[in-house]
């Protein structure tokens, strides 16, 4: 009996351990960082820093994202001469606040983010939306949630002009918009985890869909390589601009 009694306690026990060690952490905290110079035939400088933070908290769990490309390529201008130019200069924030309600992980959300862009379509996006999410399945392997709700956007669309001597003009634009998104996270093995987030922002005058797939590998506890494509695209554009931007990227990720 005493034998029985002593493997219960020590069973009490480990359960308890464990359930301490599955309990969330207060931050989980990843910084990417990405860097590519080339230089002979082709000369391209290129930097991608990303910040992402998570807030865990009994009833709410609150993301916060700051990124910023940058790069700089050889062109060849008309005369033939060639000269480092920039390229590419985006800056992107956003913080979502989510308060569970309870059944299932189901929560209420407020989310704002703004996007600088000095070589995109709109050269700055700000957003704001409230709503309702849920997580659709969620296990220690794969979690997958999606949301939408109504938001407000206001943006500046870039005309660009045809005569270089002039700078291209802003156009205001902004109203009532609805917002969707959903992300899955699957870990793969101990080691590799995929993820894909996708985001809908349709309006009147514009639908912005961002779009991020990445796998990444451990090399060590807090390091992983990171692998990944994003898509952005605005529906309504002005002549002479893309509607969809693709990045492709290989990060170095440290874990907090």
């Amino acid at each position: 009996m005493q034998k029985i009694s002593l493997a219960l306690v020590l069973s009490v026990i480990s359960a308890a351990a464990f359930a301490a060690d599955e309990k969330k952490r207060p931050w989980d905290v990843e910084v990417d960082l990405g860097a590519i110079a080339t230089s002979g035939n082709t000369e391209t400088t290129s930097v991608q820093v990303k910040l992402d933070a998570k807030q865990n908290l009994e009833k709410w769990e609150n993301q916060y994202i700051l990124s910023s490309l940058f790069k700089e390529d050889e062109v060849t201008k008309d005369d033939g001469t060639t000269s480092k130019e920039k390229t590419a200069e985006k800056y992107f924030g956003s913080a979502k606040f989510a308060y569970l309600i309870g059944v299932e992980k189901s929560y209420l959300f407020g989310f704002g983010s703004h996007t600088h862009d000095e070589f995109g379509a709109y050269r700055s996006y700000s957003t704001v939306a409230l709503g309702y999410g849920d997580w659709l399945y969620s296990s220690p392997t794969l979690n997958w949630f999606v949301e939408a709700g109504p938001g407000y956007f206001e943006g500046e669309k870039v005309i660009e002009s045809d005569d270089p001597a002039i700078p291209d003009t802003l156009t205001d634009e902004s109203g009532a918009m609805l917002r969707a998104a959903t992300a899955l996270e699957w870990k793969i093995t101990a080691t590799a985890e995929f993820k894909q987030t996708i985001s809908v922002e349709s309006g009147s005058d514009n639908t912005r869909t961002q779009s991020e797939t990445s796998l990444s590998s451990s090399i060590t506890e807090a390091m992983k390589m990171k692998v990944g494509f994003a898509v952005a695209n605005d529906t309504d554009v002005a002549p002479g601009k893309e509607k969809t931007d693709t990045t492709t990227f290989v990060n170095l990720v440290y874990n907090f």
